[in-house]
């Protein structure tokens, strides 16, 4: 699985073998023309303000004319998958046509029967380590945690993890959700541990449960869910969160208050999302014309556009179809240079460790 960011970045340069399952090189008028009789598309676990989402289903929907039925914009990645089971044999609004979730329920949803594979036109530009090989799942866009840092009160902002026991910043750290079960936080707290431990997969989940101890005991940590909302009332100054979700939260606020996005110097700890569709989808041809829009170049931008890294950045880069205005948005290119994809089994590892320990390691009640 992926390990490493030049490991996940790599454009797979062979020629992919033509089949039933490829999809031709734009969405073939039989496939709009069949989706366009199901008229509905339901998706799950979407909200607008989340990689752009809201634009993106914005311009799915005006460019085919097809409804998006949206359900639970909230829900998890294990609400998604549930979703799935809950629905097998209806048809109606409820049962979710595709699903957006983290990289670990893709082979977990293959496994057990819950998706079906599709290869889309632009198959050949996802890198080979961020997708199935059998088209079940695939890699869609990837972040990095990152420090969101309201600049009205913290008039310098920390540059790494270590940073962040300063005395200057008391009060002050929140994490983006419950350590013990939210996926953001959990890898929040692996990814400081990972900077502690120099680098030590194996001892991240442990490390990372010491450092927020120190945190909790000093009094800098904020036992609140990070949020916009907190953030702007100054009651969350500096919220650990991914890189997309920082800078989105900030940008909405319109500069009241002034933020900084930072990407650490150490323990970046990126992570890749997939999509897939699932095994009974009621509409599977509008579910596999969403996978089309949302890999092709106007797709990839949308999400750009709403600060998320696109599986296929490198290709869009390489072939100069990225607007400058929307580069000069994110943090600087080297920031991301050593960032670091925990591979399944550790990220496994890790989170049982931080989500069965925090309680007895760290004490706070994060709500």
């Amino acid at each position: 699985m992926i390990s490493n960011i030049s490991r996940l970045l790599s454009l797979s340069t062979a020629m992919i073998v033509a089949s039933t399952a490829i999809a031709a090189a734009e969405p073939s008028a039989e496939l709009i023309a069949a989706a366009k009789k199901e008229g509905t598309l339901t998706t799950i676990a979407l909200p607008h303000s989340w990689c752009g989402y809201g634009d993106v289903i914005a311009g799915f929907k005006a460019k085919y004319g097809i409804e998006v039925n949206e359900l639970n914009p909230d829900a998890s990645s294990g609400d998604e998958i549930e979703a799935i089971k809950a629905n097998k044999g209806n048809t109606g609004p409820q049962a979710p046509d595709v699903i957006d979730v983290g990289l670990s329920f893709g082979p977990s949803a293959k496994k057990d029967g819950l998706i079906q594979p599709y290869k889309v036109s632009t198959w050949g530009s996802i890198p080979d380590s961020a997708k199935d090989a059998e088209g079940y799942w695939y890699g869609d866009y990837y972040g990095v945690l990152s420090f969101l840092v309201n600049k009205d009160l913290v008039k310098e902002s920390p540059a790494d993890w270590a940073d962040l026991k300063k005395s200057d910043y008391a009060n002050s750290v929140a994490l983006a959700g419950d350590p013990r079960s939210a996926n953001q936080a959990v890898q929040g707290v692996y990814a400081a541990g990972l900077s502690a431990s120099g680098g030590d997969a194996a001892k991240a989940g442990e490390e990372g449960l010491k450092f927020f101890a120190e945190l909790n005991k000093t009094g800098n940590f904020v036992p609140v869910v990070g949020k916009a909302a907190p953030f702007a009332q100054g009651s969350t100054p500096i919220i650990i969160a991914w890189d997309y979700n920082a800078l989105s939260w900030g940008e909405s606020l319109k500069g009241n208050p002034p933020f900084e996005v930072v990407v650490p110097k150490t323990g970046v700890v990126a992570g890749v999302y997939v999509q897939a569709i699932s095994a009974f989808a009621p509409h599977p041809n509008a579910a596999k014309l969403w996978m089309e829009y949302l890999y092709s170049d106007e797709g990839q931008l949308g999400w750009l556009k709403g600060y998320c890294h696109p599986i296929r950045f490198n290709d869009l880069a390489k072939n100069n179809k990225i607007p400058k205005e929307l580069l000069d948005k994110l943090p600087p290119a080297e920031a991301y240079e050593k960032a670091v994809f925990p591979t399944l089994e550790e990220q496994a590892a890790g989170k049982e460790t931080i989500t069965k320990n925090w309680d007895s390691v760290v004490g706070a009640n994060v709500q």
